[in-house]
């Protein structure tokens, strides 16, 4: 007899568990996948699809704004949130039958319920106990409100994408990917959009002039930036809005309070201290290289380990998971250099060193170009793209690339195969641009930033 029900049982059936388990169900493992809710993760469900779905939506407000300079007469265009809403459902609708579909075609048994460790090999769901040779825990993250005085009048970004109705004014507290993303949703659409930040400036952690650039031209659309600010207060008001007091003493009166304040791994009450598995400081999972926990039938993936929190990456560590322990095909994840987009207005897409991250250990050139978009030539639109490449002095090689402007991240995406296999300035500049496009000038910059007007320090 067996000794165990399964050869593996995944908890959570987000992106990176769904891969995890349907390769090694493919590669003739017997595997169970558990999710308490809608088979799809964050992803699918409550983050990049449908949020990007939003972000298509919203960019049709510039396009026929846009489109008179090019001679096209456009009538009075009015938008339906609700319909845009509606299809959006339909389509995450679909999206989880595929993935369901995924699932039982590679012999995956999918349980539904809340999954809990109860030790190193055993998961208890619905009262009944599971057991497997393997466990991977692949719960994700969730977002963080902070508590303070009406904290229970504040969405999320769950609850953003499912509004029956577009807020006229909304405060959006927090300056990551998250928030910037749905400031420049809810202001293409028409509503009135605070962000309050408690730094200096938005996106923490990017290249400073991704960061002012990017801010810059939110500002330019009358997104308003309230920095070094914090909420001390909010309370309800007699015509369904709210009263949001600022740490300064400011009052800012909206329709919604949205929190993008951050994700925490999910890992509260899912059974974790029971089994002995070991969490880091951030309250996520600790792994090795093999996303194996200090218990060896235990394993993480995704943004339960707080590694880098992004889907794609999610998806990979569940690809190596499966290939090193289901294929006979070690495999591990390669956490360096990983492109990364902030679909914003306009959008942001990166990969490889910030120029303050590259200053630690390098002697660096730092080539910018700031211009128009040829397509605002006509449609007279007031935006502008920034890039920038980051080059070792020393080796010639390019640390990082960073773009602002339209289709930056499809741009990117091919910059970041250059930069996965240490490319060099040289070659860049070996390489003939594709004119005309934005796309080229990263190739044709050829003159470096003088170093007295280089960015040496993080705002």
């Amino acid at each position: 007899m067996a000794r165990y029900d399964y050869d593996l049982i995944t908890i959570g059936a987000g992106s990176g568990g769904v891969r995890a388990s349907r390769l090694s169900g493919k590669y003739g493992a017997k595997v169970a996948i558990v999710e308490g809710t809608r088979v799809g993760g964050t992803c699918v469900l409550r983050g990049c699809v449908p949020k990007k779905l939003l972000v298509f939506g919203a960019h049709y407000a510039h396009h026929f704004e846009d489109a008179v300079g090019y001679g096209w007469t456009v009538g009075t265009a009015t938008h339906d949130w609700g319909a845009m809403i509606a299809a959006k459902d339909k389509e995450l609708d679909r999206l989880e039958g595929v993935y369901n579909r995924m699932l039982r075609d590679a012999n995956v048994e999918i349980v539904n319920g809340r999954g809990v460790l109860a030790d190193a090999h055993t998961v208890e769901v619905n009262g009944k106990r599971l057991t497997a040779e393997k466990i991977l825990v692949a719960t994700g993250g969730w977002p963080v409100v902070p508590d303070f005085p009406g904290k229970e009048h504040v969405i999320t970004s769950n609850e953003a994408l499912d509004l029956k109705e577009r807020p006229k004014r909304i405060l959006i507290f927090g300056g990551g990917y998250i928030a910037v993303e749905f400031a420049g949703i809810f202001a293409a659409l028409g509503s009135e959009v605070h962000i309050v930040i408690r730094a200096g400036e938005i996106l923490r952690g990017f290249d400073q002039d991704v960061r002012a650039t990017l801010s810059a031209e939110l500002q330019k659309q009358g997104i308003k930036i309230q920095r070094d600010c914090t909420i001390r207060s909010i309370e309800p008001c007699d015509d369904d809005s709210y009263s949001v007091m600022l740490n300064m003493g400011e009052e800012i009166r909206c329709d919604k309070v949205m929190f993008a304040t951050g994700r925490a791994p999910n890992t509260a009450n899912i059974g974790l201290e029971a089994a002995g598995v070991r969490l880091n400081a951030r309250n996520a999972v600790a792994v090795d290289a093999d996303s194996r926990s200090n218990v060896e039938s235990i394993f993480a993936i995704g943004d339960v380990t707080d590694r880098v929190n992004l889907t794609p990456v999610a998806i990979n560590e569940g690809r190596c998971f499966a290939e090193t322990f289901f294929n006979k095909n070690p495999m591990q994840m390669d956490h360096a250099n990983v492109p990364a987009a902030v679909f914003s207005h306009p959008p942001v897409s990166v990969v490889g060193l910030t120029e303050e991250q590259a200053r630690k250990d390098h002697k660096v050139r730092i080539f910018t170009s700031r211009f128009k978009p040829m397509v605002h030539t006509l449609s007279g639109r007031d935006e502008r793209t920034m890039m920038k490449l980051i080059v070792d002095k020393a080796t010639d090689k390019v640390l990082g690339c960073h773009m602002v402007g339209e289709d930056a991240p499809e741009i990117i995406q091919g910059l970041a195969v250059a930069v996965k296999c240490g490319a060099t300035k040289a070659q860049f500049d070996a390489t003939v641009g594709i004119h005309p496009t934005a796309a080229e000038e990263f190739v044709t910059m050829r003159d470096a930033v003088p170093e007295k007007e280089q960015a040496t320090a993080e705002l």
